[in-house]
């Protein structure tokens, strides 16, 4: 029997990571280093702060724009920013992600033309199609850091080029854009009156003194720039489902809780009470990022010593995104094959965008020992199989 199902739910694209899952379902003892994810739980003083809100009865129904509590605790969290951001200034999302189904229907009309990196999270495409928007790639260089240039973006805004979407520190690349850089696009967005979608969940995931500097901070492109944020990677909290956006002028904020009104009324009033005292102490934080530091060493150190494989260390995030060109086959045939040879799964570049095939995406946020074990198998297979691959 044929589906009867409309024209968005046929062309929505695929999970290219979910596919890989698919595929690796009928092998055993697989390593999956897949999933963009922490491998930690939630500090225990977020999830006891939600125990005592479901006691103290934070089970009804919440604010559109989420509760003041946690609306004036992320207000504070950015006064580095700029010192103008207030709670009416805060919309609490379930998720980045609803975050920028938000920006999108608000600000943006049928036909109108987004710009993303490619590569990029593969989720922005399809939410653009939600919009009834189209979603433009621009291309990030591996020369330039897959970071995306203020000349390319250029190249790539036509008439109907309404908003363009910076995701730094990046998944799938690591890739975090340089103070320059961002002033760069900041000209460019100025030119073009351009609203700017800011996403940044990874905003406090970075390596080696690096800072992720936000085009929020830029004082005459604020009023142009919209935050996204969350609070799934800082504080491993993926599975609540919170985020938030960061609006540069509060009259905007009415017409985004309306939307939420009629998406998904509001965030769960329980978890928003926890979110609020997740942003009192960054000291959990700093533990995870000294484990990511290590295992970002273990992975990226690893797999650069394997024949035919290259990886810069990423800046930020927990991705590393690895060239596989050498083996002159496309990345899903390669990461096929390294489930069948090697029995670790990765995701092709190309779940990502054009610009990402002849890479894999390899997560990082997993074990030690999990890590040593997937470069281990890779190492062994590709020597066996590719035994004059330098």
């Amino acid at each position: 029997m044929e589906l009867r199902i409309s024209e968005l739910a046929k062309q929505y694209p695929a999970s290219g990571i979910r596919k890989m899952f698919d595929l690796a379902a009928g092998y055993d003892d697989v390593i999956a280093l897949t999933l963009g994810e922490p491998n930690f739980e939630t500090p225990a003083y977020i999830k006891e702060a939600a125990k005592k809100a479901l006691d103290e009865n934070y089970t009804h129904y919440a604010p559109n724009a989420g509760l003041p509590v946690l609306r004036q605790a992320v207000a504070d969290r950015y006064q580095s920013y700029w010192d103008g951001y207030k709670a009416d200034n805060i919309v609490v999302t379930v998720g980045a992600l609803e975050g920028l189904t938000l920006c999108l229907l608000a600000l943006l009309n049928r036909d109108d033309e987004i710009l993303v990196p490619d590569p990029c999270f593969a989720n922005y495409y399809g939410q653009a199609m939600i919009a009834g928007a189209k979603a433009v790639p621009v291309p990030a260089h591996e020369e330039n850091g897959f970071n995306m240039t203020a000349a390319d973006v250029e190249k790539c805004i036509t008439p109907k080029t309404k908003a363009i979407i910076l995701n730094s520190p990046c998944n799938p690349t690591g890739a975090v854009m340089s103070r320059e850089d961002v002033l760069a696009i900041a000209e460019v967005v100025k030119k073009h009156d351009l609203w700017v979608f800011s996403d940044e969940p990874y905003d406090a995931i970075v390596y080696d003194g690096v800072e992720a500097f936000s085009m929020a901070q830029v004082d005459d492109v604020r009023d142009h720039v919209i935050v996204l944020n969350s609070f799934s990677k800082t504080y491993a909290m993926t599975g609540w489902r919170v985020g938030y956006l960061l609006v540069p002028d509060a009259a905007y904020v009415p017409k985004f809780a309306a939307l939420q009104e009629g998406l998904v009324s509001c965030v769960s009033s329980f978890s928003q009470v926890a979110c609020a005292e997740a942003l009192k102490s960054t000291d959990c934080v700093k533990s995870m990022l000294a484990d990511y530091t290590r295992r970002r060493d273990i992975l990226v150190d690893g797999i650069n010593a394997i024949p035919g494989f290259t990886c810069a260390k990423p800046k930020g995030s927990f991705y590393a995104f690895v060239n596989i060109k050498a083996f002159g086959k496309t990345s899903q045939e390669f990461a096929e094959e390294l489930i069948r040879g090697a029995r670790v799964i990765c995701v092709p570049g190309t779940a990502f965008g054009a610009m990402g095939e002849g890479y894999l995406r390899l997560v990082f946020a997993n074990s030690d020992d999990n890590l040593k074990e997937a470069v281990r198998r890779i190492d062994a297979y590709i020597r066996k199989a590719y035994p004059d691959m330098k």
